[in-house]
Order: structure tokens, then sequence, then C-alpha cells
């Protein structure tokens, strides 16, 4: 690993292309590199994310998503690529976990209350994106199937972190005012 990552500037993406795990190079507008890209971007913010204060658990179940976000880019990377579902279950298993104590919901939650909850969201918001990308890729090529499910699963577990940090902040949750009829 650590020869094959020895050389960060190659100039070989100076022509607008780059290469795949099996050594293809596609161009770097290929959908394939806009849901790695949008991956690397959902990645991020949940790093961002994990540099608030966060309950332990929260914080354990990020650093897993984490993973398995690199792992998901990496399958998109390597045509052909498996995607295990195990961690899809484990996605599921979280949700039911996490949703168990919160209290219904009576009306729309707007992203915010604490700052960690408020990123929690943006997270949300990315994973969406890099799921509508991945929706598009599909369309052309043969990405793992379990990617698209892992990513739906995602932003509704991001979803109810986000209310979990709130409510071990103690902060309330910003709900949605209908306008006036």
């Amino acid at each position: 690993m650590a020869n094959r990552l020895s050389k960060i500037v190659t100039r070989t993406g100076d022509d607008g292309t780059t290469g795949l795990a099996d050594g293809t190079r596609v161009n770097k507008d290929d959908l394939r590199i806009a849901v790695i890209g949008a991956l690397d971007e959902l990645n991020s913010h949940i790093g961002v994310l994990l540099a608030e204060s966060l309950p332990f658990e929260v914080r354990t179940e990020l650093l897993l998503i984490q993973n398995d976000i690199f792992d998901l880019g990496g399958a998109v990377a390597f045509p052909e690529a498996p995607f295990v579902n195990d961690k899809l279950l484990r996605l599921d298993t979280a949700i039911e976990h996490y949703n168990a104590n919160l209290p219904p919901l009576r009306e729309f939650i707007l992203p915010g209350g604490t700052r960690a909850a408020a990123l929690c969201h943006v997270a949300r918001a990315h994973a969406r994106c890099a799921e509508r990308n991945y929706v598009a890729l599909m369309r052309s090529n043969h990405p793992p199937q379990d990617g698209l499910r892992y990513l739906n699963r995602l932003s509704d577990l991001l979803f109810i972190l986000s209310r979990i940090i709130n409510q071990s902040a103690n902060q309330p949750e910003i709900q949605w005012q209908r306008p006036p009829l």
C-alpha cells in the first residue's frame, strides 16, 4: 500500500482523464467519476461532523459508515466489484435501534438544532445527491445494486441520527410551520 500511495502527483490526469481501479482511463466527467466524487463529498461531510462533540454510539456508527462509503467508492471504481450487503443489514439494524427511542414525527423537521445535528443534515443531503448520481450511473453501467439501497438507507439513518444528536443535547427539533390557509 505504501508504494501505491507514495506518489500523489502523477500528472496523468492533466489530459482530463482519470484511472479506475482496474487501470481503465475514463474522462473526469464520466458518471462513474461523478458517483465517486459524490461519495467522497459525503464522506468528507461525515468527517466534518465527526469533528464535533457527539454521543459515543453515534460517533462509532459514523466511523463504520465512513469505511462503508470508502468501500462503496472502491466498488464503483472497480467495475464488476461486489459491495457486501451485510453493510445494508447493519444500517437497517441501526435505523431500528435509533428510531425506537425517538418521539413520533408530527410535522416535517427543518435541518438545524445543534451544530452537530445541522452537519448531520448536510451529510444526509449529500447522501441523497450521491444516491441520485448512483441512479444515473445504473442506467449506463452496472455498479453494485446494494450500493443504491445502502445510500437510500444511509440518508434515512443520517436523518434519524440528526434527531438523536439534538435529543442528546436537549435541543428541541425545529418543526416546519405550515403557512396559514
